[in-house]
């Protein structure tokens, strides 16, 4: 018998988030009828021992294609008529699955689910900020009742298989970080589809350790700035140099009034926007 849903775990070079993200995941998969896919992008024999000792199916891929890719051969995998996408840097609290499968009952007309994700930055060391920034790691809290949201970002997107045979699978070409997502659901809504929100679906996004300090902090906001200036080139939404450089400086405003070391990620990120933007304009 064909599982009602299967959580796809994409995953490279982290056994130790996986671990955390398996842990809290792979106890509520049998209760709900479902079934845990991890897909190991590239050659990573810790998280596929990871991933089979907490029970899930392993899908390894060759090494390189992609976050899109690895999604998309997931979706050729899967049996199942739900796909629950999540990271492998994530703690989902016992109840996760099961109010998915229950928003998914409620909506039969959308096909497409974002549920709440919880900034979490684990250790005592992480940089403090003021209260008036963004997270400094993918979030969203659109409240605790259901409704419509923008979109479903990856880290806790709920897609019916139906959607891929309509619309197709994820761009392959587009990388992490740079709207891999996002494409697909603007195809989806330029279709007639909408993206619900289940407020009672929420999980945590974690960086622990290191990674939830402040160099390394700073230096995925500066990768993530610059591909996030590129998407919006692709799209033919860019903002000018200038404007660019005005966010940057009101970053580093921000950081030094405020004493507000969460401002040097916001910064970063703006910087490497700029850095992407000084990138378009040699290539011109």
């Amino acid at each position: 018998m064909d599982p009602l849903a299967t959580v796809v775990i994409p995953t490279r070079d982290r056994p130790g988030y996986l671990e955390v993200a398996l842990g809290s995941i792979a106890p509520q998969a049998a209760p709900a009828g479902a079934e845990v896919l991890v897909v190991v992008d590239g050659v990573d024999p810790g998280s596929a021992r990871v991933a089979r000792r907490h029970g899930a199916r392993v899908l390894e891929l060759p090494a390189g294609p992609g976050l899109n890719a690895a999604r998309n051969a997931a979706v050729e995998s899967a049996a199942a008529p739900l796909l629950v996408f999540t990271d492998d840097d994530v703690r989902a609290p016992e109840g996760w699955l099961a109010a998915i499968l229950a928003g998914a009952g409620r909506y039969p007309d959308d096909d497409v689910f974002a549920g709440p994700i919880r900034a979490r930055l684990e250790g005592g060391r992480g940089p403090r900020g003021c209260g008036r920034e963004a997270p400094p790691i993918t979030a969203l809290d659109l409240g605790p009742d259901d409704g419509e949201a923008p979109r479903a970002w990856g880290a806790n997107m709920t897609i019916r298989r139906a959607a891929f045979d309509r619309i197709g699978g994820f761009d392959p070409a587009i990388p992490s970080g740079g709207g891999d997502e996002e494409d697909w659901q603007r195809r989806y809504c330029a279709a007639g589809g909408r993206v619900r929100y289940l407020g009672a679906a929420g999980l945590d996004h974690r960086r622990a350790g290191e990674d939830a300090e402040l160099p390394r902090l700073a230096r995925a906001a500066f990768h993530r700035g610059r591909l996030a200036r590129e998407h919006d080139a692709r799209r033919g939404e860019a903002p000018s140099p200038a404007r660019e450089a005005r966010t940057l400086a009101g970053c580093l405003v921000h950081t030094v009034c405020r004493r507000c070391a969460m401002g040097v990620v916001l910064s970063a990120h703006a910087a490497g926007r700029i850095r992407a933007a000084a990138g378009e304009h040699r290539s011109a």
